[in-house]
């Protein structure tokens, strides 16, 4: 039992010189050379430095050991044997050089995926509300002009229109607070928006909103754009009324309108509805809007997503 204490003492003695020591030279290299920048000069500066630390430590704890043990004299020592066993200390060196080192890798690579995608997350949302942005100030611009055509037409319809835009514009300032808001508050919207329109056009628009469930939800005042795009685009008159229909099948919502495109615009085209939605989309999930265009019908499906939970 005796001769097992001195023997445990050393091991436990290699151990924890070589445990320090690994822990050391990682701390010393930490601030100094990234493992995301430079892995080959960390892996090389770390190794050699941690090696020439081991062997030295080791080769003194040996030459204590041996000496305290009564193997030799300090009038004659044997620097050749002693070298000799301070190789053995060596392997567990290596074990504990690759379990600092890959710890030191993965701690340095998840604090590089964390900070890239706290950075990536900060990016989307700037580029998300600057999209959002747009929304208010060019639904206030197109109803702005409409009402200016309305005044002059109609004075009792024109006051009907202001009366219900102001409830809409509240709705409008409220949903561009959200990334995405529920299918339900975007289809009511669009119907008390295509009712607000139908003061202006009576039975020269007419529409249809068919939708069995309202789970799920868009990027706020998606419909609103496409709406607002349908109405600018095409004629709608008596003679040739504008035909506009909304309906779900299975996680899209379509929405559709009879294709007949003015040939002079009034208004110019500020290129915001479909870009606006298609990147919104890009930026929200990997899902995107589908366009289709006839002689006849234009229409767009918008993906219903998943707030994840």
């Amino acid at each position: 039992m005796k001769s097992l204490i001195p023997d445990f003492l050393y091991s436990l003695t290699i151990t924890m010189a070589m445990s320090f020591g690994g822990n050391l030279v990682e701390n010393y290299y930490e601030q100094r050379i990234s493992w995301i920048a430079h892995p080959f000069k960390r892996l090389i500066v770390t190794t050699g430095t941690y090696l020439i630390y081991a062997f030295l430590v080791a080769y003194l704890i040996v030459f204590i050991y041996a000496w305290i043990s009564g193997e030799f004299t300090l009038n004659n020592i044997p620097w050749r044997n002693v070298a000799s066993f301070a190789i053995m200390p060596m392997y567990i060196a290596l074990i504990i050089m690759a379990i600092f080192t890959t710890r030191s890798w993965l701690i340095e690579w998840k604090k590089s995926a964390l900070e890239a995608a706290q950075l990536k997350n900060e990016k989307l949302s700037s580029q998300y509300q600057s999209l959002k942005d747009q929304l208010n100030p060019h639904f206030l611009f197109n109803s702005l002009n409409v009402l200016s055509n309305l005044v002059y037409e109609d004075a009792d319809r024109s006051a009907a229109f202001i009366q219900k835009l102001s409830k809409i514009y509240r709705y409008v300032l409220e949903a561009q607070k959200e990334q995405l808001i529920e299918v339900s508050k975007e289809v009511e919207f669009a119907r008390n928006y295509l009712e607000l329109q139908k003061i202006r056009f009576d039975e020269s628009l007419q529409y249809t909103i068919e939708i069995d469930s309202t789970a799920g939800f868009l990027p706020p005042l998606s419909l609103q754009l496409l709406l607002e795009n349908a109405i600018k685009h095409n004629i709608a008159s008596e003679e040739k009324p504008l035909l506009i229909h909304i309906s779900r099948k299975e996680n899209e919502l379509w929405i559709s309108n009879t294709f007949q495109p003015k040939i002079n615009l009034s208004e110019p085209s500020t290129g915001i509805g479909l870009n606006n939605i298609k990147l919104r989309y890009e930026l929200l999930s990997n899902k995107a809007m589908e366009v289709s265009q006839t002689k006849e019908e234009f229409s767009v499906k918008l993906p219903i997503l998943e707030i994840s939970t």
